[in-house]
C-alpha cells in the first residue's frame, strides 16, 4: 500500500544579537542542524540577508524524512512584554512567524506540517491552528488541509493547551464568517448546543423561544426582533466547572443580532453583507464557554445570548417608538440601528438574577468604536478596575488586546435627556462618543459592582493587520475571554 507522505517541518530563528549577523537556530533547529551536518545553517547563510522577524525561507533535499523544511524568523530572542506595546512580544512573533510558515507548508499542498515549539509550544501551537483557518464550507474548490503537530516530544501539554485555545477562536470565525441565512438565531443555538454535546455531564444548554422572552417582559429586545420573519431565541448556557454548583459564576453576555440591515433607519447597501457578523459578541462569548468546557476550567459560567435579525418591515420598530425594557424603564428608539443595546438592555437586566461573581458583555455595539481604536484593541467600559486589571493581564498574554475606555457621567446626562421616556437610544449629540453613549445606555440596565462591556466593533474583522489571522471575520477576543476566564478561576477573592 502507499506510504503516507512525509510531513514538512517548521523551524524557528532568531534575530543576531549584533547588527546584520547571521540568524541563531531555536534548540530544535540547531538539533536538526546536526543531523544534516550543518547544512541548514550553511544555506541559511548563503541564501540572502539574514531573515527578518515573521519571514520565512523554505529549503528541500536536505533530509529524507522531511522533504521540505521551512524557517522563520522569530525576531530578537527574549524580547518578553514590551509596555508599549502591552503584549508579550515573544508570544506574538512565535505566533506571527508559525503562521506564515504553516501557509507555505499549505502552499506546497503537505498534508502534515512538525512544528518547532520555538520555546513556547502554546503561542506555536495558536499561531498554527489560528494561521491555517479559513472558511470555505461553501466553496467546492478548497485548500488543502494541513495538520499541524508538535516537532520533539517537550511540551506537548502547552501545545494542546495552545490548539484548544485557537480552535475556540476559530468557531467564533466561523460563526461570524458565515451567512446570514445558514447561521439564523435557531441555527446559532443548535450549534453551540450540538458542541457542547461532548461535555454534557456539566453543562446545561437552554434556547428559549420567542414565548419566553415574551414572559420575561423583554420588551426591549422583542421590539427589535419583531421586524424579522425569522423567529428570536434567548440562548442561555450554563457551564458548571467549579467544585460547587451553586458557587457564584461569572456571567457573560453576547449580543446576538445575525444579520444586521439597521432597521428603517437602513444601512447604506455597500458593505451591508459585513453585517452578518454582528452577532460576533454572541460568537465570541459562546466559543469562549465552549473552549472553558474543553480545558475543563474549575469555575462557573453563564453564558446568555440575545439572538435575532434587525429588518426593516411593516412590523418593525420606527424612528421615535417607546419601547419598555425588562426593568421598567422606557425607551426612546430614535435610531433603530442603535439596536445593540435594545438587546443587551434585556440581556443585562436578566443576568442579575444569577449573584454574579462579575457579568461581562461583549458586542458589536458601535461603528464610534472602530473610529476610536480602529482594529487594535477592543475597548473596554467598566465600573470595576479589579475586573479591568484581570482582562487587561489577559490580554497581555493572548495579545488581543484591550485599553480602558470612560464610563463618566458625562455621557450618561447626554442619553437620559430625552423628550418621550426615560432613556434615547442615541446620545443627544450621536456623532460624539459614540461609543461612550453607548456604553453609558447599558450601564442605566446594571447595578452588579463588577461589570464590563467590551465594545468589539472595531477588532470584528481581519484585513492584514493581525498577521496570524487571515482576511475576514475574526473571532477576536475570544482567547482573551478564555485566559481571562482561566486567571477568574485562579483568583478565589472578589474584592468587597
Amino acid at each position: 500500500e502507499p506510504r503516507p507522505p512525509l510531513p514538512g517541518l517548521l523551524l524557528g530563528a532568531y534575530a543576531s544579537e549584533e547588527e546584520g549577523g547571521a540568524a541563531q537556530l531555536s534548540a530544535a533547529g540547531d538539533a536538526f542542524d546536526s543531523r544534516v551536518s550543518g547544512r541548514l545553517r550553511e544555506l541559511l547563510a548563503a541564501c540572502g540577508p539574514p531573515l527578518k522577524k515573521g519571514k520565512a525561507r523554505i529549503f528541500h533535499g536536505l533530509h529524507q524524512d522531511f522533504p521540505s523544511v521551512v524557517v522563520v524568523g522569530l525576531g530578537k530572542k527574549n524580547a518578553g512584554v514590551n509596555d508599549q506595546e502591552n503584549w508579550d512580544e515573544d508570544k506574538e512573533n512565535i505566533r506571527a512567524a508559525v503562521a506564515v510558515g504553516c501557509r507555505q507548508i499549505q502552499d506546497l499542498e503537505i498534508p502534515c506540517v512538525e512544528v518547532d515549539p520555538c520555546g513556547d509550544a502554546q503561542a506555536a501551537a495558536e499561531g498554527a491552528v489560528l494561521g491555517l483557518h479559513e472558511y470555505n464550507e461553501l466553496k467546492q474548490k478548497k485548500k488543502p488541509v494541513v495538520t499541524p503537530q508538535l516537532h520533539g516530544s517537550a511540551g506537548n501539554e502547552a501545545w494542546q493547551k495552545g490548539v484548544i485555545y485557537a480552535e475556540g477562536q476559530n468557531l467564533a470565525r466561523y460563526l461570524m464568517e458565515a451567512p446570514a441565512n445558514y447561521i439564523t438565531p435557531i441555527k446559532f443555538a443548535e450549534y453551540i448546543e450540538q458542541k457542547l454535546g461532548n461535555f454534557a455531564s456539566n453543562v446545561k444548554v437552554h434556547i428559549r423561544p420567542e414565548s419566553w422572552i415574551a414572559t420575561q417582559q423583554m420588551g426591549a429586545f422583542l421590539s427589535v426582533a419583531k421586524g424579522s420573519a425569522e423567529p428570536p431565541i434567548f440562548l442561555e448556557i450554563h457551564y458548571l466547572g467549579g467544585a460547587n454548583a451553586n458557587d457564584s459564576p461569572l456571567v457573560f453576555v453576547g449580543k446576538g443580532v445575525t444579520f444586521d440591515s439597521g432597521g428603517i433607519s437602513l444601512k447604506p447597501s455597500s458593505g451591508m453583507d459585513a453585517m452578518r457578523a454582528d452577532m460576533g459578541g454572541a460568537a465570541t462569548v459562546c466559543s469562549a464557554i465552549v473552549t472553558a468546557a474543553a480545558l475543563n476550567l474549575p469555575l462557573n459560567i453563564i453564558g446568555l445570548a440575545p439572538l435575532c435579525e434587525n429588518m426593516p418591515s411593516g412590523k418593525a420598530n420606527k424612528p421615535g417608538d417607546v419601547v419598555r425594557a425588562k426593568n421598567g424603564k422606557t425607551i426612546q428608539v430614535d435610531n433603530t440601528d442603535a439596536e445593540g443595546r435594545l438587546l443587551l438592555a434585556d440581556a443585562l437586566c436578566y443576568a442579575h438574577n444569577f449573584n454574579a461573581r462579575a457579568i461581562v458583555n461583549a458586542a458589536t455595539l458601535t461603528g464610534a468604536m472602530d473610529v476610536a481604536l480602529g482594529s487594535a484593541a477592543t475597548g473596554v467600559f467598566t465600573n470595576s478596575s479589579w475586573l479591568w486589571n484581570h482582562l487587561y493581564e489577559a490580554s497581555i498574554v493572548t495579545g488581543d488586546r484591550v485599553w480602558r475606555m470612560p464610563l463618566f457621567e458625562h455621557y450618561t446626562k447626554q442619553v437620559t435627556d430625552c423628550p418621550l421616556a426615560d432613556l434615547s437610544n442615541i446620545g443627544k449629540y450621536s456623532r460624539a462618543g459614540g461609543a461612550c453613549t453607548a456604553a453609558a445606555f447599558l450601564r442605566e440596565f446594571v447595578t452588579a459592582p463588577h461589570w464590563a462591556h467590551l465594545d468589539i466593533a472595531g477588532v470584528m474583522a481581519n484585513k492584514d493587520e493581525v498577521p496570524y489571522l487571515r482576511k475576514g471575520m475574526a473571532g477576536r477576543p475570544t482567547r482573551t475571554l478564555v485566559e481571562f476566564a482561566a486567571r477568574l478561576s485562579q483568583d478565589s477573592h472578589n474584592p468587597k
